[in-house]
């Protein structure tokens, strides 16, 4: 089976078991917005998430990334890499539990902190165990395990919040229970035990896996600052509410990054896998230019039913502050878009092992993010969260672009990059007409559906031969 036609099977498996995962969990977003007492207590639950997903990394010290690399790679064997991974983890975890009291100097969260403690606990076993499924080539179980996970905490939701009525600590015990069900099915039916043993512990190992794993803990921190910053600059210079309603309209430009996720874990797995092989700068080329194609016209896509996704996905009846929510996501659909090349290129630092690079890149994101937040988000309050964020996304594409290909070089399309931002930004202006209080509002309603068309039709035109071209090289038996 030739190399593309592998990344894309692959894609097609991840595809089944996320894509009706993160369907249910879009579908939340409507459930929390409307038994949440408001866009306040909306935005409470964003932060005691964000604050989940910050410790994550640290107590697990990223280590599930070095399962991927060092578990796919032939040179290791899979006991030693998954014993010496565990080891990390168990190491990870006591030091937070000791640590753990500090928590409480966070005011915001005081009251869900022994739920917090759980929910990051439980979480980092599921990404060990489902990891290190994929690592041993348990693609099927890795995606049946999605659909299941996400089943798991949809029903909890509806019962534990819908039904029972606990609010936030409905959401973090719903989070607990699926990922302890995941993580243990997953232990279980993969026989992870069996490949578990001090025996396999090895202090080379060890050193190599924590030095590939390290850069990657304040890569993940700077990304999670990146993108959660903005909410907290715009709830104490704007108000809260607005912080809520803002983190609720991140929610329709997530399905761009849902798209990105399914085939970047395919294709992780496919970059770790060719990296010796002599044609991997033609197969980075052509595969990138077929990814930014098909991701630039699901943003125009997006765009164009901006205000439908919005109403399925936010209910407004429970705080009329929703109601404009769809205004603010346009530009984020860019900025998520630029996140997405971002994080390809970041594939690239992953399997050469170059993954300080992902550190001080993303730390340049970062800097960037906080200081425009500073700058705009008083003058231009939430648009100009919006637009800082999409600023050091760019920065930091712009500098991945020239820095990552000094380790695989491939070609870029720059044109039709360039064409499809231009594009999608004309496509943003014309969603900003349809606020009520814009003075062009009544006469450009109009025509609306019609520009929105003919930027799709555009981005059709500019994208649609990489995607063929692709499709050409699927058929091909060899």
């Amino acid at each position: 089976m030739n190399k593309y036609k592998t990344l894309a099977l692959n894609t097609v498996v991840f595809g089944i078991g996320t894509f009706g995962s993160k369907i249910l969990a879009f579908l939340l977003t409507r459930l929390y917005t409307k038994y949440f007492a408001g866009a306040f207590v909306f935005n409470i639950k964003e932060v005691l998430e964000m604050c989940a997903n910050m410790l994550i990394p640290l107590v697990s010290m990223s280590v599930t990334d070095a399962v991927i690399r060092y578990g796919l790679d032939k040179n290791y064997e899979k006991e030693a890499v998954f014993s010496n991974a565990a080891a990390i983890l168990s190491a990870g975890c006591i030091g937070f539990l000791v640590l753990s009291p500090l928590l409480l100097l966070y005011e915001d969260i005081r009251p869900h902190v022994p739920l917090l403690i759980g929910y990051v606990l439980c979480s980092c076993f599921r990404q060990l165990s489902a990891q290190f499924a994929r690592a041993r080539g348990k693609v099927k179980l890795y995606a049946a395990d999605g659909i299941f996970c996400t089943l798991a905490f949809f029903l909890a939701n509806v019962v534990l919040i819908a039904k029972l009525r606990l609010g936030i600590t409905g959401f973090m015990l719903s989070n607990m229970f699926a990922d302890l069900a995941s993580g243990t099915c997953v232990w279980l039916i993969a026989g992870h035990r069996r490949f578990l043993s001090r025996k396999f512990i090895d202090k080379e190992l060890l050193s190599v896996m924590l030095r590939f794993s390290l850069p990657l803990i304040p890569t993940a921190e700077l990304w999670l600052i990146t993108g959660f910053s903005d909410r907290i600059f715009v709830k104490y210079i704007v108000n809260p509410t607005e912080a809520g309603v803002y983190g609720a309209a991140t929610k329709v430009p997530n399905l761009i990054a849902m798209a990105s996720t399914i085939f970047y874990q395919a294709w992780n797995m496919s970059a770790i896998q060719e990296n010796d092989s002599a044609t991997k700068s033609k197969f980075y080329a052509q595969v990138y230019d077929a990814y930014q194609a098909m991701l630039a016209m699901a943003a125009g896509f997006i765009i164009v039913f901006v205000r439908f996704l919005s109403k399925v996905l936010i209910v407004t009846s429970t705080d009329h502050a929703y109601e404009h929510a769809y205004l603010y996501t346009p530009v984020l659909v860019v900025a998520v878009l630029m996140m997405c090349y971002n994080q390809f290129f970041s594939s690239i630092y992953t399997v050469t092992k170059h993954t300080r690079n992902s550190f001080w890149t993303s730390l340049v994101a970062a800097i960037v993010n906080l200081v425009l937040n500073a700058v705009l988000i008083p003058r231009y309050e939430v648009q100009g969260a919006i637009l800082a964020t999409f600023a050091s996304y760019f920065v930091c594409f712009v500098i991945r672009l020239f820095d990552a290909r000094r380790y695989v070089s491939f070609d870029v399309a720059y044109v039709r990059f360039f064409v499809n931002l231009l594009v999608l930004f004309l496509m943003c202006g014309v969603i900003f007409c349809t606020d009520p209080m814009m003075p062009e509002y009544a006469e450009s309603q109009g025509m609306v559906p019609v520009l929105l068309g003919f930027g799709l039709l555009i981005l059709t035109v500019f994208n649609v031969k990489p995607l063929l071209a692709t499709a050409r090289k699927l058929l091909r038996r060899k």
